[in-house]
């Protein structure tokens, strides 16, 4: 495109440095709020004030914090369950069914001492706690398993099954906490028994110690993938599963392996979200909405290129405009799904410039051109 004397060009990459990625990442979030401000003008609120509110109440208030933090949490964990597969080339579309078979294996740890029967019911933090973090990632680990099995060894499409898993895994949850079962409210209602106030997950500074586990798995990631010959492996075979297996890699192991551990991971989002969560203690009956904020770690991930470390801003932001979002509806009486909205145009934002991410504009002067020739 010519401008005056000036031509403006686009050349592809040779590389992207990490203050690049991050400005672009910047411009993108900027952006989106220029764009999402018509908006607000439309609705007659003053965007300036709307941002304030939102970003003031999601990363300054006290009670706005602290869930942000714990969104922030669950959103890292369903990154770090994409991140995986993806460094191998594979799409886990199932963290939401892998984290609804942790959050069943937790609770089926309480429902094996009696935590059903009453609230009150005391038990050790020390033995209950531990078990049911396992359990929740044995759980999201069985049904990683299962997709990670099924495409190593046929080569079975992990879009159309990870899907697949996740309808099954979100009606029995249904079942488990429906009238009849055994997960049921001894109240009637439509939800889980509570947990015992004896077994509340640990706080740290107010947040759930899934905060710390979240920020250690994303440092292991990053070893994992950059010095260790598993990971040398699952970006081989990420790269060509042919060639990876010319270079005498396993080709069933790899993604048998990277859903296996994804989905332990998802599975701790179930916990953390289900069972970690202070004034949540339970399966509540609108589970299915954090099923579907389970997606948004597949967003994340890609923003952040599938690196584990840099998914952790990424989440954060998307936590915070997350509650924030939702803030700001309710005290400024604006539509219902304001929130969505947001994040739905920063995702759609942040993808496009992501084309900037293998591509530049550079300026040629045409007159500089002239003096070559």
């Amino acid at each position: 495109m010519k401008i005056g004397k000036n031509e403006f060009k686009l050349e592809k990459r040779t590389s992207l440095s990490g203050w690049q990625a991050t400005s672009i990442a910047v411009l993108a979030v900027l952006m989106t709020l220029f764009l999402f401000g018509f908006i607000f003008l439309q609705a007659g609120i003053s965007p300036g004030m709307a941002y304030r509110e939102i970003f003031s109440y999601a990363f300054a208030n006290k009670h706005g914090l602290p869930l942000t933090l714990n969104r922030f949490i669950f959103l890292l964990f369903t990154t770090y369950a994409f991140i995986l597969p993806a460094r191998a080339g594979l799409w886990n579309i199932g963290m939401t069914g892998q984290m609804y078979a942790g959050a069943l294996s937790a609770f089926a740890v309480l429902y094996a001492f009696g935590a059903q029967q009453s609230k009150s019911l005391e038990l050790s933090a020390g033995l209950v706690i531990p078990l049911m973090v396992l359990a929740s990632m044995l759980g999201g680990l069985v049904i990683g398993a299962i997709a990670g099995y099924f495409k190593g060894k046929f080569d079975t499409n992990e879009i159309v099954l990870t899907m697949m898993l996740n309808f099954i895994l979100f009606w029995l949850v249904s079942f488990m906490i429906k009238e009849g079962g055994l997960f049921m409210n001894p109240g009637g209602r439509g939800e889980s028994f509570e947990l015992p106030p004896s077994v509340y997950a640990p706080l740290i500074g107010g947040v759930p110690f899934t905060g710390l586990v979240a920020v250690l798995i994303g440092f292991a990631l990053e070893f994992l993938f950059d010095r260790t010959q598993l990971g040398y492996q699952i970006k081989a075979f990420g790269k060509s599963p042919r060639a990876a297996r010319y270079a005498g890699i396993d080709t069933f192991k790899i993604p048998f392996m990277v859903f296996l551990l994804g989905g332990a991971i998802a599975g701790l989002a179930g916990y953390h979200y289900f069972a970690a969560v202070p004034g949540v203690y339970k399966i509540a009956r609108n589970y299915g909405q954090f099923g579907d904020l389970a997606f948004y770690g597949i967003i994340c991930g890609l923003i952040s290129q599938s690196n584990p470390l840099a998914s952790m801003p990424v989440a954060l932001l998307f936590g915070g405009l997350s509650i924030g979002g939702r803030f700001v509806q309710g005290k400024l009486h604006m539509a219902f799904g304001v929130d969505y909205a947001l994040l739905g145009v920063l995702m759609i934002t942040l993808v496009a410039f992501q084309f900037f991410y293998r591509y530049r504009i550079v300026r040629v002067s045409l007159d500089e051109e002239d003096g070559h020739a």
